[in-house]
């Protein structure tokens, strides 16, 4: 459901969420500090200044800082600047729902519950604890560290 890409861009506007307020990164510095590939991150970070969600500088100190308040900035709006919209695939536009298949029925209701998970988190949320609190040891790693020990801002080790 989530892409690599969706995740990638999570992890970029947590990493500029951590700066100073107007701190600008240029997509290549937000690459070396996620382990990411430099022509990955800029594609990202154009889907998320397309969608608003990141903000570009010119220059030659340019690069991207938040576009909006850590608050407004929803799980689904950074999916969806990397997927597009997510709809309902099952059924037709003209479909009325209680009259559908059970299956399409399920799968409605699925969606929904995704769109309304994915509204109310916020980059907010998602600042409060953006790495496991301790070791997690014997389960799988956390996928928003990615490539890297940990997400940390500027200047930290």
């Amino acid at each position: 459901m989530v892409t690599k890409t969706s995740l990638s861009a999570i992890r970029a506007l947590i990493l500029l969420g951590q700066q100073e307020p107007g701190t600008v990164l240029s997509p290549r510095r937000m690459a070396e500090m996620l382990g990411e590939s430099p022509s990955y991150m800029a594609k990202i970070t154009r889907s998320l200044v397309k969608a608003g969600l990141l903000r570009a500088e010119k220059g030659v100190k340019g690069g991207v800082q938040l576009g909006r308040q850590p608050r407004q900035i929803t799980l689904l709006a950074m999916v969806e600047a990397c997927q597009g919209t997510l709809t309902d695939t099952h059924c037709w536009t003209d479909c009325v729902p209680e009259q559908a298949c059970a299956y399409h029925q399920a799968a409605l209701e699925l969606h929904r519950a995704i769109v309304e998970v994915l509204s109310r988190w916020t980059l907010e949320h998602l600042l409060k604890q953006p790495r496991p609190a301790h070791e997690m040891s014997g389960s799988f790693p956390c996928v928003l560290l990615g490539h890297t020990t940990a997400i940390r801002p500027l200047g930290e080790g």
